[in-house]
């Protein structure tokens, strides 16, 4: 039975408990269902007074009044369903609040007015619909509930003294002419309004300010929730790059034990006696070959652990890109000659300055006409173009050469990527000049991309923002 008891109470209580984080639709219900609530106790309190007072209350008109509020109260919570399903929209939810308060205000009035006016203690109770006003309503609907509220309550005083409303005496516990009293009358007003507007103005701003709370909280829990979902990306990012991390030393460690090995082999070849004389030089000259591929792999490795050094997007000194072409051209005539390479070169006039290190931009051009050089067969052609394009500087560089399949295109600029193709003409390449210039170009936000068709030759471009 006990058990029973506590649950009656903590639901009872967790009706009762005030809806101030709740949205308007749910406030709405919370009313109805608390007017049930106080629909029983008035029931109990009219059979009280009934009994007490048996032949001076209208004890019809008293449960009619009852019924009244029972009835609204089943009208209101149709309402509320229908309007929660959507098929009651055109009826705003704060018209539906104003609606309930002034229901209750007038059903107050007038069980009242039928139990005795002036004479009844539960007077007072007139601010309990103000205090609901002040949970459900804003401030301007609270006062004009309070005003509403003194508004009947001193009118139903001055109407039961003037005899517009008949007076039903509580005999024995009033005076019977008590309530035609005009300093009675002055009092139990000025207390009910000053009660009234009193309780609207301190409960409202009370209910404001944990509204502004509630608001500040929900603000700050959205704000950790992004916040929350940042780290998840950043942490799935630090993932991310400690795999691409341990993928690259794998790489690296992978790539530099490749040449040393074969060097240590040559070395242990002539230490023990195996290479005769006629192949010494042979053998040492393969040995040098392999330590520069490694020194050749180290300093693009140096290049690329340099570029990720800097942040993008840091201010950079300026270049002249088409001196930095003309300069790379003149160190890589020979191999152009070498392999009778047909070569042009299309400056557009006016092409200016660049937003990037000079160093940085030679290494582009030096890495671009290097690969179109080394993977474009002899007799073939390399076209060099430079132009402005709104605000960049737009150069390419246009082979003839092996050519790359469309499945490669997209990966080319992945460090240490090499083309089956590219490692069946030259068996010497670090995999890392194309993404040491995705490097640089995006360091100095521009761009860098490839076009090319397989067995006929390759076009690579590059863009970097223009100074001026």
């Amino acid at each position: 039975m006990r058990c029973c008891d506590n649950l009656g109470v903590g639901a009872l209580s967790e009706l009762l408990r005030i809806p101030l984080e709740r949205d308007l639709g749910d406030r709405i219900r919370w009313l109805i269902a608390v007017r049930w609530v106080f629909v029983g106790v008035t029931a109990a309190l009219v059979w009280v007074a009934t009994q007490q007072f048996p032949d001076q209350l209208p004890v019809a008109s008293l449960w009619g009044a009852v019924a009244v509020v029972v009835v609204y109260n089943v009208v209101f919570w149709a309402l509320a369903r229908r309007q929660r399903s959507g098929r009651l929209s055109r009826i705003p939810q704060a018209a539906l609040i104003h609606a309930q308060t002034t229901a209750d205000l007038l059903a107050l009035t007038a069980v009242l007015h039928l139990s005795g006016g002036l004479e009844n203690p539960f007077l007072v109770c007139y601010v309990l619909p103000v205090l609901e006003g002040s949970v459900l309503m804003e401030r301007r609907g609270t006062y004009l509930n309070a005003g509403l509220a003194t508004i009947l309550g001193v009118g139903l005083l001055l109407a039961e003294a003037s005899g517009i409303l008949p007076h039903y005496n509580l005999v024995g516990f009033r005076l019977a002419t008590r309530y035609q009293e005009g300093v009675h009358i002055a009092a139990v007003g000025f207390v009910l309004s000053s009660v009234n507007f009193g309780a609207a103005y301190l409960f409202s701003a009370i209910v404001e300010r944990l509204r502004q709370d509630e608001q500040r909280l929900r603000e700050a829990n959205l704000a950790l929730n992004m916040r929350a979902g940042e780290l998840t990306g950043l942490n799935e990012r630090l993932r991310e790059l400690d795999r691409a991390r341990s993928f690259f030393v794998r790489i690296v460690a992978h790539e530099l034990r490749a040449p040393v090995a074969a060097i240590q082999s040559y070395l242990r070849l002539i230490l023990d006696g195996y290479v005769s004389e006629d192949r010494l030089g042979e053998i040492i000259g393969k040995a040098e070959v392999r330590a520069r591929d490694q020194l050749e792999l180290i300093s693009d490795l140096l290049d690329l652990a340099r570029l990720e050094e800097v942040k993008k997007g840091v201010a950079a000194e300026s270049a002249d890109v088409a001196k930095s072409l003309r300069d790379v051209l003149d160190m890589m005539q020979a191999g152009i000659q070498d392999k009778s390479l047909s070569l042009s070169v299309d400056v557009a006039p006016g092409v200016g300055l660049v937003r990037a290190g000079e160093d940085h931009v030679k290494q582009v051009w030096t890495n671009l006409i290097s690969n179109a050089v080394k993977y474009t067969s002899e007799g073939g052609k390399i076209a060099i173009t430079l132009q402005d394009d709104k605000g960049m500087v737009r150069g390419s560089v246009q082979d003839t050469g092996i050519g790359i399949s469309p499945e490669d295109v997209g990966r080319i600029f992945d460090t240490f990527y090499r083309t089956k193709e590219a490692k069946a003409l030259s068996r010497h390449g670090t995999g890392l000049g194309l993404s040491i210039v995705k490097g640089i170009t995006e360091r100095y936000g521009g761009r860098v991309w490839a076009e090319s068709e397989e067995g006929v030759g390759s076009t690579f471009f590059f863009e970097l923002p223009a100074v001026g």
